[in-house]
């Protein structure tokens, strides 16, 4: 048996919650830090591929999620006037892979993992602001300090990492939103539709709920506000197919959000002594990926598997890099590789079943998972 070690987790998003849940399970002390007043739930919605259910299920989550989620069955990509381009079967890749895909609502997703949390007595610390200066004082306060802090201002990262790293912007927008389908036309499969350096994406999740986001091509300007885009997606996509005219009638105003998106560069190292980067803050991936949660994810399933397999705290910390940066590396020029394909002038399909068969998608996802 290895001894239990004191863990503190700044950030209490997908990667943070899930590690904390994870780790409490396996009997070590965890304290949760985070610098909101809440939960934060910024996104509209995650799908959790195979790869990620099987986490879920190590957390005893997988009924849960399934019962608040959706089961799409079907990838299907349109052009711009509703014509179909291609389509994939997911229940296929799902049979290979031995787990279910489900597609949830953000929200539903960070309200389940802190129930996780509160049933094990582990509380979360809202509105701890860490600074650098704090990092290395809980480096010396705790066995393992781990930074869940995110894509664009993690400061583990900077505390990591001499010269700042920057995150890279890929000249997209993604305006998301959550919005229901009318009952005439429920369906169960997630459709995109393309134009030239625009695309709609509409994920169903359950009860005619879903969550969808439209994006293009544009400078980075974070000066906009909610209304701006809300207008902007009406002017964009007003002569698009029915389904994507449905969502925008439809959705929630409130749940519009723009994200100019970014990634980072796979990085040499994500960790230091006893202080390590897990999730965005290591590896932040393009939402083209279809990765960011799922990785996120098998981030915190393998640094517990590691953590109760070796006392060596440095051993640990080394193995999971050297178990993770490939794979997590190859999502990031997965989710470039689509991005470019999408927002260059000529826009080209790209569902998985145009560039790779379901065996080699589920070798891929469950790749490192026993």
């Amino acid at each position: 048996m290895t001894r239990t070690k004191t863990i503190a987790i700044v950030g209490a998003g997908v990667a943070g919650m899930a590690l904390a849940i994870l780790a409490a399970r396996q009997g070590h002390q965890v304290s949760l830090f985070e610098r909101g007043s809440n939960v934060f739930s910024m996104g509209a919605g995650v799908t959790l591929w195979p790869n990620a259910m099987f986490v879920m299920q190590k957390m005893g989550l997988d009924k849960k999620v399934m019962q608040a989620g959706g089961a799409p069955c079907m990838m299907r990509q349109f052009d711009q006037h509703g014509l179909l381009q291609t389509e994939f079967n997911i229940l296929t890749v799902n049979s290979l892979c031995g787990f279910p895909s489900v597609t949830v609502l953000r929200r539903e997703l960070m309200s389940l993992l802190a129930g996780a949390l509160k049933r094990l007595g582990r509380e979360i610390s809202f509105n701890c602001e860490i600074t650098a200066t704090n990092v290395k004082k809980l480096s010396q306060e705790f066995d393992l300090v781990v930074g869940a802090d995110g894509r664009m201002n993690s400061v583990v990262r900077h505390a990591l990492y001499k010269e700042k790293v920057t995150p890279h912007y890929h000249g997209f927008v993604n305006v998301i939103g959550v919005g229901r389908q009318r009952k005439g036309i429920l369906n169960n499969a997630i459709d995109d539709f393309r134009g030239q350096g625009e695309r709609f994406g509409i994920v169903p999740v359950n009860n005619g709920w879903c969550y969808w986001a439209g994006a293009w091509n544009a400078p980075a300007d974070n000066e906009h506000h909610q209304a701006h885009w809300y207008e902007e997606l009406h002017r964009r996509f007003r002569d698009w197919p029915d389904p994507v005219q449905d969502m925008l009638l439809s959705c929630d105003s409130t749940s519009v959000n723009g994200i100019f998106v970014h990634d980072i560069d796979p990085l040499p190292f994500w960790h230091h002594d006893n202080v390590l980067m897990i999730g965005d803050a290591a590896h932040a991936s393009l939402p083209t990926s279809g990765q960011g949660a799922c990785q996120a994810l098998e981030d915190a399933w393998h640094l517990t598997r590691l953590l109760k397999e070796n006392d060596n705290l440095e051993i640990v910390l080394q193995e999971f890099y050297q178990q993770r940066h490939i794979k997590t590396s190859a999502a990031q020029m997965v989710g470039r590789q689509f991005a470019k394909k999408i927002f260059s002038e000529r826009a080209e399909p790209l569902l998985p079943a145009s560039t790779i068969s379901a065996a080699e998608l589920s070798r891929f996802w469950m790749q490192g998972l026993t």
